[in-house]
């Protein structure tokens, strides 16, 4: 979090807020108050102290909602009280985080809300912006989504391209047997489904079915490994699949296509 509020503030202030050094004097003081203005799921909210502490001249801040709250239009958010250079220097990083992480939060929301009552977990993935994954898996969990792993480090997932380089689903499977991390395997025919039970799998990743062509197949699987179901999957259509009857359902789109929801700053001089 520190490293990417470092970055973010070096990209937009560079040298110096040219505009607000012109416009306002060093010592005038303001406050401002960040605001929905839409419905949505707040994410990024703990971001603000991390701004305002990297540039100082702030004297107050009030953070008046949590991260997985919802806000309705007009809900306030924080209140800010300082150097009127030091809110205006920070209030477009500040919006362009909250902004964007809401995003990721609501749309997670939405698709959790999609499968409320079936018993299916909807995970996130890897499909994240680069340097701001931890944040973005955090909005996703503020969302209602369960976390998949985080990088290529901390679990083992046999897609496509592992199983032809490794010479097959059993090949694979073999040279993972003494992981000490959780193993799943991706599956993409029926074929390779027999298979990784077979071999024993326990995590199957069933990847491109139809929601009744999932319902066969987890039906097949009989609690025998858990079941994620994964690949084009929508608002529209998340349901269908959970009510196939899978454990999980994966969605890139919660992280990859999240809208950035709108957040205003108003300012009021003191």
């Amino acid at each position: 979090m520190h490293e990417a509020v470092k970055r973010a503030l070096a990209e937009d202030i560079g040298s110096g807020d040219i505009t607000s050094t012109l416009c306002i004097g060093a010592e005038v003081m303001a406050e401002g108050r960040f605001f929905a203005r839409q419905p949505m799921v707040l994410a990024g909210s703990s971001l603000l102290a991390e701004v305002y502490a990297a540039r100082g001249g702030v004297e107050r801040l009030y953070v008046r909602a949590t991260d997985g709250q919802l806000m309705q239009p007009g809900d306030e958010i924080a209140f800010v009280r300082g150097r009127a250079r030091t809110l205006l220097e920070c209030e477009r990083v500040s919006l362009n985080f909250m902004q964007r992480l809401s995003g990721v939060a609501t749309l997670a929301r939405q698709f959790t809300d999609a499968v409320a009552g079936t018993g299916c977990r909807i995970l996130d993935t890897r499909k994240t912006t680069p340097g701001l994954r931890e944040l973005e898996k955090s909005a996703a969990a503020a969302g209602g989504a369960t976390n998949h792993r985080m990088g290529l480090f901390d679990a083992v997932l046999i897609k496509n391209n592992h199983i032809t380089a490794a010479g097959g689903i059993r090949a694979a499977l073999d040279r993972c047997k003494d992981a000490t991390v959780r193993v799943e395997i991706e599956v993409r025919t029926w074929a390779e489904l027999e298979e990784a039970l077979a071999c024993g799998a326990k995590h199957l990743l069933i990847d491109n079915l139809t929601p009744a062509e999932a319902a066969v197949w987890v039906k097949h699987v009989a609690g025998r490994a858990t079941t994620e179901i994964s690949g084009g999957v929508t608002l529209a259509t998340v349901r269908d699949y959970a009510q196939a009857g899978a454990d999980f359902i994966s969605v890139g789109a919660i992280t990859h296509s999240a809208v950035a929801v709108d957040i205003n700053f108003r300012l009021a001089w003191q």
